[in-house]
This record gives C-alpha cells, structure tokens and sequence, in this order.
C-alpha cells in the first residue's frame, strides 16, 4: 500500500480555480501552507484542447490534481446547449484524466455533483443508486458526463493501477457564488432579494413555491475541506469504504431543511423586516433532496459550518465585495 503524505512544495494543479469550489480549495490548501499551486485561466489552458492539456502537463508535472473546472448552468442553459454540457464536459475529464496518467500524477480528485443520481431515486440518495434508473431529462446530457468522468477514473484506477477518487457535493454555497445572473441558485438569488428589498423598504418578498420543499445545503468551505480530505485519505482507508466500480464519495452535512426555514433564517441574517410570502402556484420541484453521507462519516470526515453561520458569512463577503457596488 502506498501511503502518501502530501508536502507543502508538492505541486497541485488546481483545474477551475476560480469557480465557487475551485476557489474554495485553493484558500484551504493556501490557509494550510502550500505553495506550489497551479492555476490556470480558460483563455491561458482551454481544458478541451486535448493538445494544450497534453503540452501543459509535460512541461509542468504536477503531483496532484483537483479537477473542479466544468461547464456549469441552470435548467434553461441545459435544455438550450446539451451537445456543449455533454461534449465540453467530457472533453475535458478525458483529456485532464488522461494526462494526468501519462505523466504519473500521483493522486487525482475529479468533482461531480448529485445530479448523477436517477430521478425517482429513494432519498437520502446513497452512491449505490447510481445508475439504477432514468435521469431528470433536463440536466441529463451534464449528467452523463459526470457519470463518464467517475467511470474513467475507475477504468484508470483498474486498467493503468492509478489512485484517481471521485466526490459528489450536495447543494453548494458560499463565497463566490453566482449572484450575476437569472442561472443563480436559491440561496444568491434569495439572498439578492431579500437584500434589495431590505434597501427599497419592500413590503414583502415572494419565494416561489410552497416552502415546504426540502433541500440539504453544505458551505462552500466544508466542501474544500471534505475533498482535501478525501484527496489525502490512506490508500488502505478510502480502498476499504470503496469498491473499485463503485468508488465516488457522497459530500454533504446528511441534513435537510424546508425552503421557508431556510428563507426565515436568511431574512433574519439580511435584516429585512418586511414579509415573507409564498408562491405556490409556482413549482417546489422535487419534494426532497438529500444524500447519504454514512461513506464520508465512516472515512473520518463531518461538516462543521451550520446553516446560520454559513449564510452569515457568505452575506458579509457579498455585502462588502458585490452588493455595495450594486445599489
């Protein structure tokens, strides 16, 4: 077995460094001392240019790898652009992946998201319910490409004796988040509501839907610490709560809450005082979403930020650095 410890001047190459996850590992591995880190934007290294990647890895040799950088979009992005979700997605696992075995990196971390498991699936969602029934139609080209890039590291890991890990995250918040545009999720685009109307004196704020949908939220900076985690785990540990084809990693808190306390809580972080109201004759979409983090907690890892902590801390960074720029 090989047990590697990873040493402040080991060389990471940090794919996506500046999306919400990406930029959440590099302050975790920067808050821990290392300093050898690599990044780079799309205009300098285009991750689906199988030529550039290849130059890219030969000349720089990196000893791990986080692969967080993805195509990324809401519902109306996915149904508009699937032959771009899928290719661009894929293009860049293989060529990421494949590089990364040819030039001998010594750990390799690929991010995926839930949106792998079927739909109908029995909730909490469990890494066994993969591939056990139809995916939700609207995001299954991004899908299937996150499926392709858990499968490559396994047949990596099987065919070539690489250590190629998988994590699935939850829903993600925090620093860094997409406040810009109608794609945003719940918590930026609730937030920038409650917020705008807190310095208009709105009478209410509608949230669409009935509130009572129930969805497990995890901050941002517990992500970058779980795949840090998961990245540096024992070769022996991560072997024995894993299977060779059934090897991603479930990341979450294993806890859920409704949209309308969720809401409550938010409104009290804002400080708006008006009311909070509920659409519902708009859609809750699914009744529940929740994963199984048992794998995760057996391994050694739990969550740390509550929900009133995280949406504190992610209102004080966008209040001071985006909001005040804004109205």
């Amino acid at each position: 077995m090989i047990d590697l410890e990873m040493d402040l001047n080991d060389k990471i190459y940090i794919a996506g460094h500046r999306g919400l996850v990406g930029s959440a590992i590099v302050r975790q591995l920067e808050s821990r001392g290392f300093t050898n880190l690599l990044m780079r934007t799309h205009k300098e290294l285009d991750l689906t240019n199988q030529a550039q990647v290849q130059t890219f890895f030969k000349q720089e040799k990196p000893d791990y790898v986080i692969l967080a950088a993805a195509k990324v979009g809401g519902i109306h992005a996915n149904n508009t652009y699937p032959a771009d979700f899928i290719y661009q997605n894929m293009m860049i696992e293989a060529n990421v992946i494949n590089s990364a075995y040819e030039n001998k990196v010594k750990r390799l971390l690929f991010l995926g998201s839930t949106c792998i498991y079927p739909k109908a699936v029995e909730q909490p969602m469990r890494e066994d319910a993969l591939l056990t029934g139809v995916l939700e139609p609207t995001n299954e080209p991004y899908a299937l490409a996150k499926i392709a890039g858990i499968k490559l590291c396994e047949s990596y890991n099987r065919q070539h004796g690489t250590d190629f890990r998988s994590v699935m995250p939850t829903n993600l918040y925090g620093i860094n988040d997409n406040f810009h545009s109608e794609n945003s999720h719940v918590i930026p685009a609730l937030m920038q509501r409650f917020h705008k109307a807190k310095i208009n004196n709105d009478e209410d704020v509608v949230v669409w839907g009935t509130g009572k949908a129930m969805r497990e939220f995890l901050y941002v900076d517990d992500m970058a610490e779980a795949s840090l985690f998961v990245l540096e785990l024992d070769e022996e540990i991560y072997k024995a709560n894993t299977q060779p084809t059934l090897s991603h990693i479930n990341i979450g808190t294993g806890k859920d809450v409704t949209i309308r306390d969720m809401a409550e809580i938010m409104k009290g972080i804002v400080g708006y005082e008006g009311n909070l109201t509920f659409d519902a004759t708009k859609p809750d979409g699914a009744p529940r979403k929740l994963i199984d983090v048992t794998r995760l907690e057996n391994m050694g890892w739990k969550y740390t930020t509550s929900l009133e902590d995280g949406l504190t801390d992610t209102y004080k960074w966008h209040f001071n650095d985006y909001f005040k720029n804004q109205y």
